[in-house]
């Protein structure tokens, strides 16, 4: 239906902008401690959030729906391990200053969606769509071999990590935030149990006696749960090859952000890529919005 492909058209945007925008702002601001603690606090709090969203929607039926059901089990238990993988990641990616690694990362993942979308759904796949996949390889193998010169092991984690996660969900029709508050849950004790070790060794930067910087710890839960809900339920409306090319959005504002924000060094070649990149989406997208 056109109004559910505007609809998800419209979330996948707005999750990627949030995530390409707001969270590298977010993260970067407090990268500053221990990254351990950081992916700690961002799995509590999700949690969190998720577990209070669901009270007060009254969700908690249909969390049980879905629980007693052995095989949404099995697949969020893996969704799960791969969303955490992600999350570590990005944020050590974040405190070690290998940003573009992780950017490479997300400019290989809708890649790997496409083609994803392809094998398991049968998602179709024209000769526009494959050009401007081709584009896109090209684009990334420039990249690759002019600037990073080494395997980029943050990348290919980031990009295989998070496009087998949405393959995953996609697999399940279950609600889009019960789904996440299951995934959280099965994550919450190990983070619960690093953080006591973290505290027990004084190593914590998280302090009740400074509520300020607390608060804005808190609030990488909201700034995961917000975007990762908009960007699945896209997922969910319109399908993993859709959603893989708008996500290029995120990507691409962190290279802005980058260069204009962070001063980082925007060579000749990441410009060349860039413009490749962006080449391929318009191609991609204009096929799509003309055969929905």
């Amino acid at each position: 239906m056109k109004k559910d492909f505007n609809k998800g058209l419209l979330l996948t945007s707005i999750g990627s902008f949030w995530w390409g925008f707001l969270g590298v702002l977010y993260f970067q601001y407090v990268s500053f401690i221990g990254h351990i603690e950081l992916v700690v606090h961002r799995c509590l709090w999700t949690a969190v959030m998720l577990i209070l969203t669901t009270t007060f929607l009254s969700k908690w039926k249909i969390f049980l729906h879905i629980v007693l059901n052995k095989k949404n089990l099995i697949y969020l238990f893996i969704s799960g391990f791969l969303i955490f993988i992600n999350w570590t990641i990005w944020i050590y990616a974040v405190a070690t200053e290998r940003i573009i690694d992780a950017s490479f990362g997300y400019f290989i993942m809708p890649i790997i969606s496409v083609l994803l979308g392809y094998i398991f759904f049968k998602e179709d796949l024209n000769k526009k769509r494959i050009f401007s996949i081709i584009l896109v390889f090209i684009s990334i193998l420039i990249l690759m071999f002019f600037n990073l010169k080494s395997l980029p092991w943050v990348g290919l984690i980031v990009a295989l990590s998070w496009s087998l996660y949405n393959l995953v969900r996609k697999k399940i029709n279950v609600d889009t935030d019960i789904g996440l508050l299951i995934e959280s849950l099965f994550i919450f004790p190990f983070a619960l149990v690093i953080f006591y070790l973290i505290v027990k060794n004084g190593l914590n930067d998280f302090n009740l006696l400074n509520p300020g910087f607390s608060l804005f710890l808190i609030l990488a839960g909201p700034m995961t749960v917000i975007p990762l809900f908009l960007y699945v339920r896209g997922v969910e409306l319109i399908g993993l090859g859709p959603t893989g090319m708008i996500f290029y959005i995120t990507p691409t504002l962190q290279f802005i952000l980058g260069y204009f924000y962070y001063n980082e060094e925007f060579s000749l070649v990441k410009f060349v890529s860039f413009i490749i990149i962006w080449i391929a989406v318009i191609i991609y997208l204009k096929d799509l919005y003309e055969t929905n």
